[in-house]
């Protein structure tokens, strides 16, 4: 019974304790953490109300200031199968003829953008070049014929023109303002589909994709780059931000297909603009140059040249007496900037450069060794000189398919030779069909000297009939080749 007793206390006397100790705790204030009180809150995914709205630019009024001066371009080539076609047309023994007895036409179509109010139209040279007839039709439907006024292969941009009044036309925007991530609007007539407006953004600038590849490097490629889709028929419309400014001219896309995949090419604006005001005002375009031979600066190109900081375009050489001799610039100098625009590759310079003309004064920075230096070069012709360019002159040269350049001095003396005219690129053309290669010196044309271009181009003017030119290569191999015009 002692034993039961003193358990029964123990017992007791526990519970006493664990009363006294609980009511002392149960007096004290007891905090505990609220997770729901965080500053960054945790939400269901997918709940209405859980995140704010996706703020969207709004397209609607870009599309209608745009598609109405937004055409669409039909042309016409001449069907030539094979060179037997111009002597002997085995096509009248199988009835494959045209109407009044003529090869039935090749058709292609492209777009085109209205610039102007009395039909001035801007498109790509390889929408036009060659065509026999183009016809014009407007977003309202109306159809028009149209004329070539002028056509650029380096940066394949022509303009046409149509005989109309009061139409609707793109305002110009800015290509050196467009920035990467900016949204734009591909308006176009892809498929024969009249009126297709598509939207992206700017993936990249100054894109240089060799698709006009030129042996003597005057073609400018520094491509706008987008997501927006564009295919077959875009080529020649429009590219605009969400203010509805033309920013480029579609050209291209990266295909293996032909239809596309993912990227499209515009010419940007700025060089759009230039190109479309020397055509109408001059007839032809007019180039001002560096006179440098320019590489792209790399990590190992800076490794050879000793160059810390690897920005700018570094000047591999440059040609005597042109405008960046004749200003200070230095071969192994380094240009970062243009008129206030930083310079990073080949393409941004050609674009830049390619906005003005011959006389055209250019402010550039320039980084020589440790020094950075401020230059103004007044850009010149590709004859060395300030002068701008004839339009008969060019159209000579383009029935040719050649550039033609004064001679330089040295050759000159080296093959004691007092005047010609040089074949500095040769393109398919009657000099290279009669087999002139390029580098030929022309020194007479029909028993007549030739000292310049401009006796070439009188010389050939309204010529009909063979042509017999004569003249020396730079090895001293002379040679006649003839030709018909």
């Amino acid at each position: 019974m002692k034993r039961i007793a003193g358990s029964l206390l123990i017992a007791i006397a526990g519970g006493i304790i664990a009363l006294g100790a609980y009511s002392l705790i149960s007096k004290k204030e007891v905090k505990y953490s609220n997770y729901s009180t965080q500053n960054t809150p945790a939400y269901l995914a997918g709940m209405p109300g859980t995140s704010g709205p996706m703020v969207l630019p709004d397209f609607t009024v870009a599309a209608n200031n745009t598609i109405h001066a937004v055409v669409h371009i039909k042309t016409e080539y001449e069907r030539k199968s094979s060179v037997y076609d111009y002597f002997f047309d085995f096509r009248e023994f199988f009835g494959e003829r045209g109407p009044q007895g003529a090869p039935a036409p090749l058709e292609a179509s492209g777009s085109g953008v209205i610039i102007s109010t009395d039909g001035y139209i801007v498109t790509n040279n390889h929408v036009v070049t060659e065509s026999n007839k183009i016809e014009v039709t407007l977003n309202d439907k109306r159809t028009y014929t149209a004329s070539i006024v002028g056509t650029d292969p380096s940066t394949d941009l022509a303009v046409i023109k149509i005989d109309a009044k009061d139409l609707p036309y793109i305002l110009y925007g800015n290509s050196d303002n467009l920035q990467i991530g900016e949204w734009v609007l591909a308006v176009g007539n892809p498929f024969n589909l009249t009126s297709t407006v598509t939207a992206g953004i700017v993936s990249a600038k100054a894109r240089n994709i060799n698709i006009l590849g030129s042996p003597d490097g005057s073609t400018i490629e520094s491509f706008i780059q987008t997501d927006a889709a564009v295919n077959r028929g875009n080529s020649g419309g429009a590219l605009v931000n969400t203010r509805g400014e033309l920013v480029g001219i579609n050209a291209a896309i990266a295909s293996g297909t032909g239809f596309y995949a993912g990227y499209s090419f515009a010419i940007p604006v700025n060089i759009v603009r230039k190109v479309a005001s020397d055509i109408i005002e001059f007839g032809t375009i007019q180039r001002g140059f560096l006179g440098v031979s320019i590489r792209e600066l790399d990590s190992k190109l800076a490794d050879e040249e000793g160059i810390s900081d690897i920005r700018g375009v570094f000047v591999a050489d440059i040609s005597e007496g042109g405008a960046a001799q004749v200003a200070g610039i230095k071969p192994g100098d380094i240009i970062v900037n243009i008129e206030g625009i930083a310079v990073n590759s080949t393409s941004e310079l050609l674009e830049l450069i390619g906005q003005h003309r011959p006389g055209d004064k250019v402010n550039l920075a320039v980084k020589r060794g440790n020094k950075d230096m401020d230059f103004t070069v007044t850009l010149k012709n590709r004859e060395g000189n300030v002068s701008l360019v004839k339009r008969e002159d060019v159209d000579i040269q383009s029935v040719l398919g050649a550039s033609l350049t004064p001679v330089p001095e040295k050759i000159l003396s080296d093959l004691e030779l007092d005047y010609g005219v040089q074949v500095s690129v040769l393109r398919d053309g009657k000099l290279r069909n009669a087999g002139v290669r390029q580098g030929f010196i022309i020194t007479g044309v029909d028993g007549k000297p030739v000292k310049n271009i401009d006796d070439l181009t009188s010389t050939l003017a309204n010529k009909k009939g063979g042509v017999l030119v004569e003249g020396i290569y730079p090895n001293r191999t002379r040679a006649y080749y003839g030709f018909g015009m």
